[in-house]
């Protein structure tokens, strides 16, 4: 399951179990999150105040290229978590690409050391958004000054990109959908289409600009067809100056790389929740025909009792029935199961017969 969060709950619920231990301890531990991401936790009973943790995260690459180690402002933005507290292992441990060693007796035992830990936690969130604050920043100004806003590919989660096209006065952001499932994109693009009526509204007024298209947007005019190729459509954030200003970047930065997660989630539950009440639905049914048995066999035992004219068992097993149906309420419980769905804009029409008259005439013979 995807996480939201920017510090990983396993990771920092061990940290936390570490740093409050009473005596040193001999601890290893491999997480393995969403996304291919991978965690290793390890600490000695040699080293009593250190904990060595390595990280393996798919990196945010430009178009085509791959890159196999993390950038140098990447690993100052790392140190830059608490300097004190966290130091980089040269080299990584074997199969991870980055290893950081962690002094907790320079952590200060007090409500500090909580946000301390969570921040190290959101390692992973910090190295994703530090490179794409970095891609951003070193787009051609010569060419926006220009007039020509060449998009720039990014890719995260692997095989998933999406264009950022900065311009003079905002921030567009695309992401191209695809998905396997045709069932999947039925309830995606009902998802787009609800967030694009709420996201325009004026409750979420602050919130970034949000459109859904089935087409390519003007801005990916150049685009190869095998990245425009979709069965999802396209959505497009405008990020302006407001939602990158102070503490708002990291945050837009974060949700903009977890927008393909997020939709993935949301189909997930909805068709978990759909399933849910067709289960639920098919049980009250078979309640009801349980229920409509046992009283069909009460009937019987009692109409075998009755004595009296052969007229008067008719007339009992005849509104046999109707007391059931009446009883147990079966006839509406049936048609709610059966009910259609409603499709809104959509009239039904029942196709009417014209009537003629015969041209032929014909007229009785008379005997003779």
């Amino acid at each position: 399951m995807a996480c939201f969060e920017r510090a990983s709950p396993a990771l920092k619920q061990i940290l936390l179990q570490l740093y409050r231990a009473d005596k040193p301890v001999a601890v290893e531990h491999h997480l393995h999150e969403f996304g291919s991401l991978q965690y290793h936790i390890q600490s000695y009973v040699s080293e009593a105040h250190h904990v060595y943790l390595s990280i393996s995260t798919p990196i945010l690459s430009t178009g085509s290229s791959i890159l196999s180690g993390f950038p140098h402002y990447t690993i100052e933005t790392v140190k830059g978590i608490c300097h004190e507290v966290v130091q980089i292992v040269e080299p990584a441990k074997t199969g991870y690409q980055l290893t950081l060693k962690l002094d907790f007796s320079k952590i200060p035992r007090k409500k500090d050391a909580v946000k301390i830990i969570t921040d190290i936690s959101s390692v992973q969130a910090v190295i994703l958004s530090s490179q794409l604050r970095e891609l951003l920043k070193n787009v051609n100004d010569q060419e926006i000054s220009q007039g020509t806003y060449k998009p720039i590919k990014l890719v995260y989660p692997p095989n998933e990109p999406f264009y950022v096209v900065k311009q003079p006065a905002k921030l567009t952001v695309v992401f191209p959908i695809r998905f396997k499932e045709h069932s999947d994109i039925v309830i995606a693009k009902a998802f787009f289409q609800e967030l694009v009526d709420v996201g325009n509204s004026g409750a979420c007024a602050r919130a970034p600009p949000c459109y859904w298209s089935p087409i390519p947007p003007p801005e990916l005019r150049g685009e190869s067809m095998k990245d425009l190729s979709t069965n999802g459509g396209f959505v497009l954030f405008e990020i302006y100056a407001r939602h990158i200003e102070g503490k708002k970047l990291d945050k837009t930065v974060w949700n903009l790389l977890n927008f393909n997660a997020l939709v993935k989630y949301h189909v997930k539950c909805t068709k978990g929740f759909v399933q849910r009440r067709m289960r639920s639905r098919l049980q009250s049914l078979v309640e009801a025909l349980q229920q409509h048995t046992t009283g069909m066999e009460e009937e019987d035992h009692n109409i075998a009792k009755v004595k009296g004219h052969r007229r008067m068992k008719k007339l009992i097993k005849f509104t046999r029935g109707a007391i059931l149906m009446k009883r147990w309420n079966l006839r509406n419980r049936i048609k709610r199961f059966r009910s259609r769905i409603r499709i809104r804009g959509f009239q039904r029409r029942w196709l009417k017969l014209p009537s003629f008259t015969s041209v032929m005439s014909y007229h009785k013979l008379e005997k003779f």
